[in-house]
């Protein structure tokens, strides 16, 4: 991929992925019907997951504690819930863990809450510029996978959260791909294989 192209998907996902807390960036967001055409999960599925999220961060903005000194990011793949980003205190992460498992759909949350002061604007903008980076990086994997969008990058603190329904030889090129682009600190594989 020429550079001039590089340098301009990084442009549209940067615009795209400023987002509070912990960055998740889906390259092609813009155009949500081309992204459901390249996932793997199913339509319903999709709709389940965002309605997850919703619902999730429902709980946050509803519970003054909860939101309150905090900075959570909350993706849903298939059922399984990721939580990044920081919270006051231990009390409190295990109080909102728990209220998003009780939400219908989820299959399993993942709870990678970090305990201390919300994540900054600069942390946020820094976990986007990773995001993108490694996104585009996908894109060079050695056709594996055929199509990188099947995977969701979620980055919190410079670990880089990897989503998505993939074979085993896709998962572990993606990982090899991204484990040292600058600004990883880890990779953590959250994927289901099939």
């Amino acid at each position: 991929m020429n550079r001039h192209l590089k340098t301009a998907a990084l442009g549209a996902i940067l615009a795209g992925g400023m987002l509070q807390g912990c960055a998740a960036v889906l390259v092609g967001g813009a155009a949500t019907g081309a992204a459901v055409m390249h996932d793997r999960r199913t339509a319903g599925a999709l709709v389940d997951d965002k309605r997850i999220e919703l619902a999730a961060y429902d709980i946050k903005y509803k519970d003054a504690q909860i939101g309150k000194g905090s900075s959570i990011g909350i993706t849903s793949y298939n059922g399984k819930v990721l939580l990044t980003g920081a919270v006051p205190s231990a009390e409190i992460d295990r109080r909102f863990a728990g209220r998003v498992a009780e939400i219908q759909g989820v299959r399993n949350v993942i709870d990678e809450l970090s305990i201390g002061k919300p994540r900054s604007v600069s942390d946020s903008a820094r976990d986007s510029y990773i995001t993108s980076k490694v996104k585009i990086s996908l894109f060079g994997v050695d056709g594996k996978p055929s199509d990188p969008t099947y995977i969701k990058v979620v980055t919190c603190g410079g670990v880089v959260y990897l989503m998505g329904l993939v074979t085993r030889a896709e998962g572990d090129a993606a990982a090899a791909q991204i484990r040292y682009i600058e600004g990883v600190q880890r990779v953590v594989k959250l994927f289901e294989y099939h």
